[in-house]
C-alpha cells in the first residue's frame, strides 16, 4: 500500500509521540480533526496504526495484512446475522413474490411443516418462473426452489471470512444461518453481503476516537 504525503506525516507523528489523540495529530498538522479522519481510518485499517478509546493512536508495528486478518478472524456470523424471511414450501409463487417485495430481500428460505429448511428461493428463481406464466397463484414454491443438498448455508460460529468466501465461490448474495435440530436444520438467521460489508466497516469505526 502506498501512502500519500499526509498519511506519511501522520505515521511519523504517531511513531515519535504515540499514543496521541486525533485532535493532537490534527493540531500538529494545522488541520481540522475531520480533515484527517479518513487518513486515520485508512492507516488503522491497513495495520500501520492501532487505537484505544480515551488513549489515542499508536504505531502497531504489524504488517498491514496481519493487522486486518487479526480483526476479521474474530468476527463470527452470530454477531452480525439478521432476521431471516421464511416461507412454507406450499406457499404459491405469487405469494412468495409478494413476500419478497414486502420484506425487501433477495432470498427467501423455505421450510416444511416441522420448520426444517428444505429449500431456497432467489429473485432469479421467481423471475424465471413468472416470465410467460399466468398461473403463479397455482404453483407451490417447492416445485421451483433449490433443494438440499444444493443449498449453501452457514452456522452462527462460522467466521465471516469463511462465509464471504462461500458466497463468492457460489455467486450468491445471502446464506441461511442454521442450527441442527431433530435430523434437520432450523433457520435462525441470514447473512448477506450487506451484513459482511457492515461488519468489516466496523473495524474502522471502532477506532474512530
Amino acid at each position: 500500500m502506498e501512502l500519500n504525503k499526509r498519511q506519511t506525516e501522520i505515521l511519523g507523528i504517531v511513531k515519535m509521540d504515540g499514543p496521541i489523540t486525533g485532535e493532537q495529530i490534527a493540531e500538529r498538522l494545522s488541520l481540522a480533526r475531520a480533515t484527517i479522519r479518513p487518513d486515520l481510518a485508512i492507516l488503522t485499517m491497513a495495520g500501520y496504526l492501532d487505537a484505544r478509546p480515551r488513549v489515542g493512536y499508536f504505531y502497531s508495528g504489524k504488517k498491514p495484512v496481519q493487522s486486518i486478518a487479526d480483526g476479521m478472524i474474530g468476527m463470527k456470523v452470530g454477531d452480525f446475522q439478521s432476521i431471516p424471511v421464511v416461507v412454507h414450501e406450499n406457499v404459491t409463487v405469487y405469494d412468495a413474490i409478494c413476500q419478497m417485495f414486502l420484506d425487501d430481500v433477495g432470498t427467501l428460505f423455505v421450510v416444511d411443516k416441522s420448520s426444517k429448511l428444505t429449500g431456497v428461493l432467489s429473485r432469479k428463481d421467481l423471475l424465471r418462473t413468472s416470465l410467460g406464466n399466468t398461473e403463479l397463484d397455482k404453483i407451490p414454491v417447492h416445485v421451483i426452489m433449490t433443494r438440499m443438498p444444493n443449498i449453501t448455508y452457514c452456522k452462527k460460529q462460522d467466521s465471516l471470512i469463511h462465509v464471504a468466501k462461500k458466497m463468492m465461490d457460489n455467486q450468491i448474495d445471502s446464506l441461511p444461518v442454521v442450527i441442527s435440530k431433530n435430523e434437520g436444520m432450523e433457520v435462525v438467521g441470514r447473512i448477506t453481503k450487506t451484513n459482511i460489508t457492515a461488519a468489516f466497516l466496523s473495524l474502522a469505526e471502532e477506532h474512530d476516537l
